[in-house]
């Protein structure tokens, strides 16, 4: 079966690839269709003018037309065109890290912030704005990025920007303006434009046939599966599915969610609240894993469609969909051998993250999930959902940052210093002075973190490590890790912990997670996959 492409098919001459990839291990991972490349990098055909993802089941071009580029961008810079078989917009975003050069450094940092504003529907900073954070000049800051990429940053986020409102046109009922808008062109108008200049289609024909007029708002009350808004979301295998569950299953409170399965592809189901200009909406989700191919199937109800590209993003960060095993295992695995696939677990909203770490500080995570079930009961707000045993909402800041709150959490257990770090978190999130979302930006934020009364170093690392997705967290003042590595017993053990995490870096959030893993059975590593490009 042939690919889909668009005519005319022009016949174009070899641009320079961009350095760093392996053509020979490329076209290989293409052959195999091997998903574990999936995002790593793009092929684009000559013959054909499109470029495809290493997993597009189409068939399997020369070597000779074949050019591998890093991003879609730089495929795009070329003249390739999209392919509408396995769409490149579905492939897991990449996770930019870097230690060595400082201008390789500012180029992934500036793509991560371009391409995280997009994909949760928001303005993208201004190259002035990130300079300034980076201490820079934007004009040094444009150069560094186009050296790094081979594109300039406005490429960059134009094709960003294209891919996104792609998948939203195909995959949701969106209507066009609202695919504009969250897509970040501001316009229908300008969004008609860039896909004819770029892709020669218009928005509406990347419709699915069968796609029916864009959905109306929802009506309110009770809204069933039927109505669900469902979506598939991709990652780059291996996965340790019942190690990241199991997790996330220790920690569930009752009535706010709750998981089916005892097996390897459980379903989570769960509440949600999220804030949509001065309001805030209710709703809810459920998350279940593929059988067959290395993505989740979202389903979310209705009453989410208005931030639905935000809630997109949330669940991939909060599930670590993006991560590249075979990067990690490189750094880990001497150390922790059963570390292929491992996952980081995030969370789909950062105060909830916090109350939570607050009410398990010094405590075991048995005794922890006992508190956050009275607080949930207590203060916590009743919602609708398809599922009876889904029917709570966590406190919101309002109701926990309230003078009468400190008594009632008092009357369920919570000590006095725990109930004035959580009002003191309620408050700081209210003002304005704390952002606890994963766009946050981390020295800022743990500062502020660490001058709120009640919130220590293991706290703020490990909110760091959950709701704003820090891949380098390393709480040494946690007693369950210092007993995993066995320095428990140590004299210093805090200052052998940090020693010892050197070895780790950037990844040692993950090395902790791997590291509680040996507190209990070991799972069984996966099939390491082929060495990346």
């Amino acid at each position: 079966m042939k690919p889909l492409v668009l005519s005319p098919r022009p016949q174009r001459p070899a641009p320079s690839p961009p350095t760093g990839l392996d053509a020979a291990r490329c076209y290989q991972a293409m052959a195999q269709r091997d998903a574990a490349w999936d995002g790593l990098f793009f092929t684009g055909v000559s013959s054909t003018g499109i470029y495809c993802r290493p997993v597009c089941r189409v068939k399997l071009p020369q070597a000779k037309n074949c050019l591998f580029f890093e991003t879609a961008a730089q495929a795009e810079s070329q003249g390739f065109r999209p392919c509408l078989r396995c769409r490149p917009e579905l492939a897991p975003a990449r996770r930019y890290w870097s230690t060595t050069d400082a201008g390789e450094v500012a180029a992934q940092y500036v793509a991560k912030q371009l391409q995280s504003a997009i994909q949760r529907g928001g303005k993208p900073p201004s190259m002035v704005h990130l300079a300034a954070q980076l201490g820079v000049s934007d004009r040094h800051l444009r150069r560094m990025f186009q050296r790094h990429w081979r594109v300039s940053p406005l490429q960059y986020l134009q094709t960003q920007r294209l891919l996104q409102a792609k998948q939203w046109l195909h995959d949701s009922p969106l209507s066009v303006a609202q695919v504009a808008h969250a897509s970040g062109f501001g316009s229908a108008r300008r969004m008609y434009a860039a896909f004819a200049q770029h892709y020669q289609l218009s928005p509406g024909q990347l419709r699915p046939k069968a796609a029916v007029s864009p959905a109306p708002a929802p009506a309110p009350g009770p809204q069933t599966l039927a109505s669900a808004l469902d979506l598939r979301l991709h990652y780059r295998p291996p996965f340790q599915i019942e190690a990241l569950c199991a997790f996330f299953q220790a920690r569930a409170l009752s009535g706010m969610e709750t998981w089916l399965g005892d097996g390897p592809l459980p379903i989570w189901r769960r509440s949600l609240r999220w804030p949509h200009g001065p309001e805030e909406i209710h709703g809810w989700l459920q998350l279940q894993w593929d059988s067959k191919q290395p993505c989740i199937h979202l389903r979310a109800s209705p009453s989410l469609l208005p931030v639905l590209p935000a809630l997109v993003a949330q669940v991939r960060d909060c599930l670590d969909l993006d991560a590249d095993p075979a990067g990690i295992a490189k750094v880990l695995g001497g150390d922790f051998p059963h570390a292929l696939g491992l996952r980081l677990p995030g969370g789909l909203d950062g105060f909830e993250l916090a109350v939570r770490a607050i009410l398990g500080q010094q405590i075991s995570v048995k005794a922890a999930r006992t508190l956050g079930q009275r607080l949930l009961q207590a203060l916590g707000q009743s919602c609708t959902t398809p599922w009876p045993e889904v029917n709570r909402l966590f406190p919101t800041p309002e109701r926990l940052a309230c003078e009468d709150s400190a008594a009632i959490m008092g009357s369920l257990g919570v000590v006095s210093q725990r109930q004035k770090a959580i009002q003191a978190v309620a408050r700081a999130v209210l003002s304005g002075q704390l952002d606890l979302s994963p766009q946050a930006r981390l020295e800022p934020t743990l500062a502020a973190l660490m001058a709120l009364p009640g919130i220590g170093p293991w706290t703020a690392q490990y909110l760091a490590m959950r709701a704003l997705r820090w891949a380098d967290a390393w709480p040494v003042q946690d007693v369950a890790l210092q007993t995993a590595l066995g320095v428990r017993q140590h004299p210093q053990a805090s200052q052998a912990l940090e020693a010892m995490g050197q070895t780790w870096r950037p990844y040692r959030s993950y090395a902790l997670i791997a590291a509680w893993q040996r507190l209990t059975t070991p799972p069984t590593p996966p099939t390491p996959p082929d060495t990346r490009p």
